[in-house]
């Protein structure tokens, strides 16, 4: 790993760290059940190119704290498809080569391969499973891919796979109910 990669990676580190303990951890630390505006803030965060975080792990979190599961899901894939965005104009703005050293000479062949040979069906599933689906709309930027069919896939594969956790996590019950 060259320097600037591992200060990168370390960089991402500290800023992933700190939008979760300002936003999730000072309510746990608190006393008081996080609130909508954390979730939206780590996720959206989770869904940009370089701070790649876990955050459909935030989900039975916030829903065990009393959030309505399809509220959840609602800002869930409305941060996420926010930062993908963010990705895909990054991708879009930049010239095909130019990110590699960012994300990888093999990760950028994977993903082009996969844009290459499957389309929306590669965005589509890499948004339905916690793969690294930011990535994938920045390649999908780069490589000049249809904005309209990456969104419309990405939307889909998002709301699937937050449907599927709220439903996995909590009774079908608490879907509408919210927090005190």
């Amino acid at each position: 790993m060259t320097k600037t990669r591992v200060f990168g990676v370390l960089l991402t580190a500290v800023i992933a760290i700190f939008l979760v303990s300002y936003t999730l951890g000072r309510a746990l630390y608190a006393g008081q059940s996080p609130g909508i505006t954390s979730f939206a803030l780590v996720h959206f965060a989770g869904y940009l190119f370089f701070l790649l975080m876990p955050v459909e792990a935030l989900v039975p979190i916030y829903q065990g704290e009393g959030h309505a599961a399809l509220t959840l899901v609602f800002v869930a894939v409305a941060t996420a498809l926010a930062a993908q965005v963010i990705d895909y104009s990054i991708g879009r703005a930049v010239k095909e080569g130019s990110l590699h050293k960012v994300i990888g000479e093999k990760r950028y062949a994977r993903f082009k391969g996969n844009i290459d040979r499957w389309g929306g069906w590669a965005i589509l599933l890499f948004n339905l499973m916690p793969l690294s689906s930011p990535n994938m709309l920045l390649v999908a930027g780069m490589t000049r891919y249809s904005a309209r069919r990456a969104f419309l896939f990405s939307s889909i594969g998002l709301t699937g796979k937050y449907l599927a956790i709220v439903y996995a996590y909590g009774p079908v019950s608490s879907w509408l109910s919210t927090a005190s």
